[in-house]
């Protein structure tokens, strides 16, 4: 397996395993009277104010000053969650890999559109994240070891992203674009080649079979040989004597998860699931527990500390975005029982693609007007907008395929969605 392969297949374990999360919170969430309640109480002064015409101003580029907001935006933070929502559900990775160009491409500065999806991904993890059983599994030290590193990372992207806006807010859209670009691009592809390949072979339908043993990689045993003190003892539990791993190397790959999180605004789950598995050899159960920890405090810490004290958090679009997304994971995760493997596969790459297309198409304007390419102005613009409009369609015609697969069989379905929940909560708390 080439290097490009294996980072593709790794990123897309990480998402998956981060859907996981975001269908398990939503889970929680909906069927929690006393959270919904919690929901409602935040909701109704937010609703209260996007139909108020006296309160057009929230957000800013300096603290708690105004930027220009309307109704018609939290509407759309509300389809754009629900999208999202879709893609987790549905497809079961990829959906928050949307939102920040979603909220770009609404007309959303780079910088709020981070700093609002990490208050969004924080105020669903405070919200539905229960202490599972599963918990008891956490290793303390790992969990700290890491979560000092993906604090200082939070810092370190946050200062960057901050420092660009200052300096040149186009500065700062063109580079959250082109980190969107990129990383989108690569899964994108990636997983349009895999579609096609699968959707050609005979055995496609066991295609999402995953392969791998309960061993350690060859390159978790190099880490965990690494004799940098202090070592960290793991998973004692499930292995005599525990593993060891040196501290500084968690350390470092919580950096790299807590960077990626401030820069782009997606929690950084889709990293630490795999980092965990297949860098540093950690069990899938002590895996999990620590993922949820470091969701909270990593989005927490990025939110507030990096975003929120300077105005970059649009409260109302994340409530939005909360809103929409709760419900399109519920229609998104049961409509899997009635649409082809396949065809969510085909819909993954899709989907991911646009998100692709949509932030490489808004390169060259910024390229234009730094003076690096000479490009005429109409141009430019053709392309942005072409791109902003295959990007809306395609995310527009997977919601409108799958909201009608959800109503067509909603009878069928409604029968199945008590044992759904269940074995959802059920496998969450094994």
């Amino acid at each position: 397996m080439s290097i490009p392969r294996q980072v593709f297949e790794f990123l897309k374990m990480g998402s998956m395993a981060h859907a996981r999360w975001e269908i398990e919170t939503s889970m929680s969430i909906m069927r929690s009277r006393k959270k919904l309640l919690v929901l409602l109480a935040m909701l109704l002064p937010i609703l209260a104010v996007s139909f108020a015409t006296a309160a057009d101003m929230i957000g800013g580029k300096e603290a708690y000053a105004p930027s220009f907001y309307s109704t018609y935006i939290f509407v759309v933070s509300i389809a754009i969650g629900l999208c999202a929502g879709l893609i987790t559900g549905c497809i079961g990775a990829g959906g928050g890999f949307i939102i920040t160009p979603a909220l770009m491409a609404a007309g959303v500065k780079g910088i709020l559109a981070v700093g609002t999806d990490l208050f969004h991904i924080f105020a669903k993890a405070i919200m539905g994240t229960a202490v599972h059983k599963r918990l008891g599994n956490v290793s303390g030290k790992l969990a700290i070891a890491f979560l000092v590193g993906s604090g200082g990372g939070t810092f370190i992207g946050g200062a960057i992203n901050k420092a660009l806006y200052n300096y040149d807010p186009n500065l700062s859209d063109f580079f959250i674009s082109s980190i969107y670009a990129v990383i989108l691009g690569f899964l994108g592809f990636y997983g349009l080649i895999d579609f096609i390949k699968l959707s050609r072979a005979k055995g496609a339908a066991t295609a999402d079979a995953h392969g791998g043993t309960s061993g350690l990689t060859k390159l978790a045993v190099s880490v965990q040989n690494l004799n940098i003190p202090p070592s960290i003892t793991f998973d004692e539990d499930f292995v005599p004597g525990g593993r060891k791993i040196s501290g500084v190397v968690v350390a470092l790959g919580g950096v790299v998860v807590g960077f990626l999180a401030a820069i782009m605004g997606v929690g950084g789950g889709f990293v630490t699931f795999p980092m965990f598995v297949y860098v540093f050899g950690v069990s899938s159960m002590t895996t999990v527990g620590t993922d949820i920890l470091q969701i909270i405090f990593t989005a927490g810490l990025a939110s507030i500390a990096q975003y929120a004290i300077y105005g970059y958090v649009f409260y109302t679009l994340a409530m939005g975005m909360l809103l929409g997304s709760l419900i399109g994971i519920q229609v998104g995760a049961l409509t899997t029982k009635v649409v082809k493997g396949i065809h969510i596969r085909g819909f993954y790459a899709v989907s991911i693609l646009a998100g692709f297309v949509n932030r490489a198409a808004t390169l060259p304007k910024k390229l234009v007007e730094f003076e690096v390419i000479n490009v005429s102005k109409p141009t430019v613009k053709m392309i942005e907008s072409v791109g902003n409009v295959l990007f809306w369609i395609v995310v527009g015609i997977f919601a409108v395929w799958v909201i009608s697969k959800f109503v067509m069989n909603i009878g069928k379905l409604r029968g199945d969605y008590d044992e759904y929940i269940k074995a959802t909560l059920v496998k969450g708390e094994v």
